[in-house]
């Protein structure tokens, strides 16, 4: 049974009791953290994921909130003696930066280091990351300040689709169309970011069944939003929290 769960929910400015967006989706084969943020071992172990089980990291773009926890995770995997390799996706300048980063660290010299695989993704749409036998994905851009993906994750039980950082874009319809499953940002109006009314709006055009809103303001009224949402989509709708798990069946 494939799962999903939120290691945080928050927009860019978490609290005590929200960190900001990042999710794992878990296969039989598979362990695929979408961006890192925090402590990333911490909040694994709190959601009762073992670290040295990810497979793959995917970075959606090279905002701090997105990325930050990066070379803390990487090191720490080092320390934990993680030996299986990781591969890390995203696309060629946020994979540029990441090394960039590490450098800095001078992680070259980390004796035994566990295999790093980076895979540079092209700014196409439907562009295929990862295509194996309960788990095939595929990123798009989406329209948010920097460039960035969203992206389309078809498991055995059905299809999810997560719009990452985005103003409203037909690219987000399209990697959602007949998903079980959206996983849209809910920030607020504003440059690059999407209201829960527009989401609910993708939501209805793609036809999906169910609405997660995420990365959204840390105060929110969650009924609020949800009634937002509702104006515009006839499907459930969620408010994703916090190590919150869906279960696919």
């Amino acid at each position: 049974m494939s799962k999903i769960t939120f290691l945080g929910t928050a927009n860019a400015v978490p609290n005590k009791n929200q960190q900001n967006t990042h999710f794992i989706v878990e296969t039989e084969s598979h362990t695929v953290l979408v961006d890192c943020v925090g402590n990333p071992v911490v909040r694994l172990e709190q959601a009762g994921i073992d670290p040295l089980s990810l497979t793959d990291l995917i970075l959606t773009h090279f905002h701090p909130d997105h990325v930050s926890g990066t070379p803390l995770l990487l090191m720490d995997l080092w320390l934990l003696e993680q030996d299986r390799p990781l591969s890390v996706y995203g696309l060629a300048d946020v994979i540029d930066r990441i090394e960039a980063m590490m450098d800095l660290f001078e992680w070259q010299k980390w004796h035994g280091f566990y295999p790093v695989h980076f895979f540079k993704l092209p700014e196409n749409n439907f562009s295929c990351l990862m295509d194996t036998d309960d788990i095939k994905m595929w990123s798009s851009p989406v329209c948010h300040m920097i460039p960035n993906i969203g992206l389309r994750i078809s498991l055995h039980e059905g299809i999810v689709c997560y719009s990452s950082d985005t103003a409203p874009c037909e690219a987000v319809v399209q990697l959602a169309e007949g998903a079980d499953i959206l996983i849209h940002e809910a920030t607020g109006t504003g440059l690059g970011h999407s209201s829960p009314e527009q989401a609910g709006e993708i939501a209805q055009q793609a036809g999906v069944h169910e609405l997660y809103l995420i990365h959204y303001p840390a105060d929110i009224d969650p009924c609020d939003y949800i009634q937002r949402a509702k104006r515009h989509f006839t499907g459930e709708v969620i408010i994703a929290q916090d190590l919150m798990k869906i279960n696919l069946v």
